[in-house]
């Protein structure tokens, strides 16, 4: 397991386990966090052993925001400092996003404010049904300052003024009826559920999983001839590579493939 202050990291089997480790805060969000969430996307991003993550919170929720004491700091500091930290936060989050491996958010109790936008940097979201998803910040006089449009691409405009304008919080089954949560499921089964996703990504070559992610995320940006674009020089990375290889000769000679990674 790596040590970090206010994250646990551990990986078995080509799967990791992030998690927000100030249970005794509810894993309240501080500028500290951010700049650890950069350190370990780094380390994820260059580590071929690793082919799924799985976020998750320690003790009764997953996290409940920013910290207060950040919330103070953005009033105390001039504007220079206040847009230079608030840009590394977001890109900590930019980067965390854009980890070409499958990521999973494992949510429970409050999953609010940045905890809620830090699951949305997830391409997956499984969900106690004892769950409540919410953007509180406009209560606190602060605009949604960590990507407000993860929340609209998700669940379109008309809701997400409905989330962010009013602080409505939603329910497991109500966030899953807007997108918010692909799958909701008892507590004692949430475990189970988010390592059952997670390895189902061992069957499959990680390069190209991470290439379709790649694909997904930028081309939905991009002209339909640019995202093709974005098609055709992703496949010509993997054009050469093993698992591409593999895939295609497990495939003629009717067998389970056999993955290694590159």
């Amino acid at each position: 397991m790596t040590e970090f202050q206010h994250w646990l990291f551990r990986s078995r089997g080509h799967i990791a386990t992030l998690s927000l480790n100030r249970p005794e805060e509810s894993n309240s969000l501080i500028l500290e966090m951010f700049q650890e969430l950069g350190e370990i996307t780094n380390r994820l991003r260059v580590d071929k052993d690793i082919w799924v993550v799985i976020v998750e919170g320690k003790g009764k929720h997953f996290s409940i925001g920013v910290d207060l004491s950040v919330i103070q700091s953005i009033i105390d500091y001039p504007e220079g400092p206040f847009r230079e930290n608030l840009l590394a936060m977001q890109q900590c989050l930019d980067s965390f996003e854009a980890l070409e491996k499958p990521t999973i958010a494992k949510v429970h109790g409050f999953c609010l404010g940045g905890g809620l936008i830090l699951a949305l940097c997830c391409d997956f979201r499984i969900a106690s049904k004892r769950t409540v998803l919410g953007l509180p910040e406009v209560k606190r006089g602060v605009a949604v300052i960590a990507g407000t449009q993860r929340v609209t691409r998700v669940v379109g405009v008309a809701v997400a003024k409905e989330m962010i304008l009013l602080c409505r919080n939603l329910n497991a089954s109500m966030a899953k009826e807007y997108g918010l949560v692909h799958k909701v499921v008892p507590p004692e089964e949430l475990d189970q559920a988010a390592m059952s996703l997670a390895k189902k990504f061992l069957k499959l070559p990680p390069r190209t999983v991470g290439g379709a992610k790649r694909i997904i995320n930028d081309g939905a940006s991009l002209t339909l001839r640019a995202s093709q674009e974005l098609e055709i020089d992703v496949q010509a990375e993997l054009i050469d590579s093993p698992d591409f290889k593999e895939a295609i000769s497990s495939y003629l000679e009717d067998r389970p493939p056999s993955f290694v990674g590159e």
